[in-house]
């Protein structure tokens, strides 16, 4: 029975343990990431708006152009409304001319035509005058059907001006409302501009607090505010382990420390000591991925470090490790946390605080 409480007892501090785990604050690359997702966002929505902005300058010269085009093609049809009602009040007086004559004609009878012929002085007098009359007739239909043509040519015109000016306004409109959908979108997008670009604001002022609490915790732990700590290195023991669980252990210790040898071989340290304690899974990748016990497992950042490789001083602390060195500083130790959002006693190296027992 006391066995068993025992066991239960282990076990509630095993997930104690857990949950603090969790709370720790998220690893540097994270942030970094975060940042440069961020800058690039706001770098293709600048593109984006420069895009739609020379869009909407091209649609502009294009409307205005357009607009050129309506005017003189007003200009053309009020022209040409002249000219055809000018037609039109020449074809009338020439009918009306044509009537007098026909009238005259008509009312005084052959005697005058006669009259005009017999006066006549000599053969070629005569012949002249009766072309003359033959003409006059002649000379009135022509004239007629001249006008007749000349007011169907300015109709036939008057036509296809209204119908490039239907045209024309019809490409109006069409760009008109393209332009108001680009506004539309113009608008749109300067909004999520502004809204990535605050963002981006926000995470460089956190990138940069956070900075800053870094230093303050590795000058706290240089002048021995952290109580210090020895940075010998003592041999553990290796074990075997496979390129990719070398690999899982840089990841992670990339994630979980700065680029400093001796911060990630500290975190190395804390994986390799659960290796080898029978209260934690006895192989690397047992350990890091044992529920809830380190955060970049399900943060996702783990698994971006593994698509990108860790860098060669990752890789150098893990590979160190797994052939058994180990930080002196924290060779008994079995967790840590980010040292800015804990006040637990223990060793401080980097931004990590390390100790024992939970």
């Amino acid at each position: 029975m006391n066995t068993h409480k025992k066991r239960w007892i282990q076990s509630a501090i095993a997930l104690i343990c857990s949950f603090a785990i969790v709370f720790s604050v998220l690893p540097v690359s994270a942030d970094n990431e975060e940042i440069n997702s961020l800058e690039s966002q706001s770098s293709s929505l600048e593109s984006e708006l420069q895009g739609i902005n020379d869009d909407i300058l091209a649609l502009s010269e294009e409307i205005s152009g357009t607009q050129m085009q309506l005017e003189i093609l007003n200009g053309e049809i009020e022209r040409t409304s002249d000219e055809l009602a000018e037609a039109e009040e020449n074809e009338n007086k020439q009918y009306e001319d044509m009537k007098t004559r026909i009238k005259y004609m008509y009312e005084h009878g052959n005697a005058t035509l006669l009259e005009m012929l017999f006066t006549a002085e000599n053969m070629t007098d005569f012949l002249n005058k009766a072309d003359f009359i033959e003409n006059l007739s002649a000379y009135d239909r022509q004239a007629l059907d001249d006008l007749k043509a000349v007011h169907q040519e300015i109709e036939d015109h008057q036509e296809t001006l209204a119908a490039q000016q239907a045209s024309l306004t019809e490409l109006q409109t069409d760009l008109q409302t393209q332009q108001e959908a680009l506004q539309a979108k113009a608008q749109e997008t300067s909004t999520n501009l502004a809204d990535v670009q605050a963002r981006l604001e926000e995470a460089r002022a956190e990138e940069a607090r956070r900075i800053a609490e870094e230093e303050a915790a590795r000058e706290a732990s240089a002048s021995g505010g952290g109580g210090g700590y020895d940075n010998s290195i003592t041999n553990g023991g290796g074990i075997e382990a496979s390129t990719d669980e070398v690999t899982l252990l840089a990841a992670l210790l990339q994630c979980e420390a700065v680029q400093d040898y001796d911060c990630l071989l500290a975190v190395a340290t804390v994986v390799m000591n659960r290796v080898e304690s029978p209260r934690f899974p006895n192989s690397i990748s047992g350990v890091i991925y044992a529920s809830g016990q380190f955060a970049p497992t399900w943060t996702g950042s783990l698994e971006r470090v593994l698509e990108k490789g860790p860098t060669s001083l990752s890789m150098r602390a893990a590979q160190d490790a797994v052939n058994g060195a180990r930080l002196a500083a924290v060779a008994d130790c079995y967790y840590f946390l980010y040292a800015p959002s804990t006040s637990r006693d223990g060793v401080v190296i980097g931004d990590n605080v390390f100790f024992s027992t939970w």
